[in-house]
């Protein structure tokens, strides 16, 4: 018989996770299940007399392979089960660019979606551009179709209030989450006498050196590497996190400030010594890495299964490897982050209906099952409860949920950062080509996102 690959095996445990909580059943938590609310309209509250019945409702989301196969997979659960009779159809509308684009593109004509993925900073866009998006508060805390107080409580605290604005208006609601992790090849570092990974980044330069010059697995000094830098804005926040900093202030952008120019320098300098590299194509600093010619990978942790998959696929005995947080200054600090759905205005009942769709999507037993199909954390603590075999089959994901029980941060979740992050990039990638001196790079990159978000208040 055919051994059951990683993801398929995964997919099944999935399915078999999903009736966690059976449904019309409230447990001993007080938590409820979506299907268990009122069949008919309220009769109370600010949505008394909204009837979701029968309505059909769009979702755009960037979803592929086995993650849509299992989100296609309880949709039609959903839409077969729902008492309200709501039938969702889910679509791949591309990447978050994409979607940002379409989206956009879409605004003066109407052309979009009931709900869409989006990123804090691309929602805040979308409401900002003539309140496309509700104020979900209004359904989370409605009396008859919102979170109850344990539910409240079961939500991981920097997930759920994410997606609100400065002026507290939630723009958006959590279906999962990820962070910004050092993957790290235990076994070399073993071999190289190192008992873990760094927990410093001059630690962190003596390993990727060591690593480069002395080679391993069978590869020589002239094909190891001991790190390939990536240059997004999201590395550059999370190293700046790392060394206790932040990109955004009372309104500013500061990237110029200290935690962000030691942490290009360094960047700079290892490149500069020769024990890093460039990212050469999409995907190549994961591929270094599992490959076994890159000591340390940095990336989201939803990337967990592919970099399993691909040291399984490049050696017949796996090296040991893990996951943890960046090397820091005073404490690790990670950077949290991920797309949130929002629900733009149309009528009450599609509104209504969307909200379902996405409370339902965000009750224990799909959180548990969407864990494990997609290796996004789940956004409620008690989706851990069906979580054991995954813990088991990849150790490396609860390094990282155990991440979560430190300290996170987030990216600036304001419209300006869509387009501040190509420029951040842009100046990364111009210091490692020798484009000048760090410090005097950040400042005109500070200066030059400080016009966009000026740009921004002003329109």
């Amino acid at each position: 018989m055919r051994k059951l690959g990683f993801l398929a095996t995964l997919l099944l445990v999935a399915a078999l996770a999903l009736p966690l909580v059976p449904a019309g059943a409230q447990d001993d938590s007080g938590f409820r299940d979506t299907f268990d609310l009122p069949a008919e309209p309220a009769t109370e509250g600010p949505l008394a007399g909204v009837d979701p019945r029968n309505q059909t409702i769009t979702w755009w989301h960037q979803h592929s392979g086995t993650r849509q196969e299992f989100l296609d997979a309880i949709i039609a659960d959903f839409n077969a089960n729902n008492p309200w009779g709501i039938t969702v159809e889910a679509s791949n509308q591309g990447g978050y660019g994409d979607i940002y684009t379409k989206m956009i593109a879409g605004i003066p004509t109407g052309d979009v979606p009931n709900i869409v993925v989006a990123y804090q900073n691309q929602s805040l866009a979308y409401y900002q551009a003539g309140g496309l998006v509700e104020n979900l508060d209004t359904y989370v805390l409605d009396p008859t179709w919102g979170l109850n107080e344990a539910e409240i409580a079961d939500f991981v605290p920097a997930f759920f209030e994410q997606d609100k604005t400065e002026d507290g208006v939630r723009i958006g609601f959590p279906p999962n989450r990820s962070l910004e992790g050092l993957y790290y090849n235990q076994t070399a570092l073993t071999e190289l006498g190192y008992d873990g990974p760094p927990t410093t980044w001059e630690e962190f330069r003596e390993m990727a050196c060591a690593f480069t010059e002395q080679g391993w697995g069978g590869y020589d000094g002239t094909d190891t590497i001991g790190y390939t830098v990536r240059t997004d804005a999201s590395n550059i926040a999370a190293g700046t996190f790392a060394n206790g900093g932040e990109l955004y202030v009372d309104g500013q952008y500061i990237y110029d400030s200290q935690p962000t120019i030691d942490y290009i320098q360094f960047m700079v300098d290892l490149y500069n010594g020769g024990c890093a590299t460039l990212v050469a194509e999409q995907y190549g600093d994961q591929n270094n890495f599992a490959a076994g010619k890159a000591l340390f990978f940095m990336g989201s942790t939803s990337g967990l299964p592919f970099i399993k998959q691909g040291i399984e696929d490049a050696y017949e005995t796996p090296f040991e490897w893990g996951v943890t947080a960046l090397p820091y200054t005073d404490v690790p600090v990670v950077d949290v982050y991920g797309a949130s759905v929002s629900v733009t205005k149309s009528t009450p009942e599609k509104q209504l209906a969307s909200w379902l769709f996405v409370r339902w999507l965000t009750d224990p037993a799909q959180q548990a099952g969407w864990a494990v199909a997609s290796q996004y954390f789940p956004v409620r603590y008690s989706a851990q409860d069906g979580m054991t075999v995954l813990f088991e089959d990849l150790p490396q994901y609860e390094q990282a949920w155990d991440l979560l029980q430190g300290e996170g941060k987030v990216e600036p979740q304001i419209a300006s950062y869509d387009v501040v992050r190509d420029e951040a990039q842009a100046t990364f990638d111009n210091l490692l080509s020798g484009g000048g001196d760090v410090a005097s790079a950040l400042q005109q990159l500070t200066a030059t996102a400080n016009e966009i978000q000026a740009s921004f208040q002003a329109q």
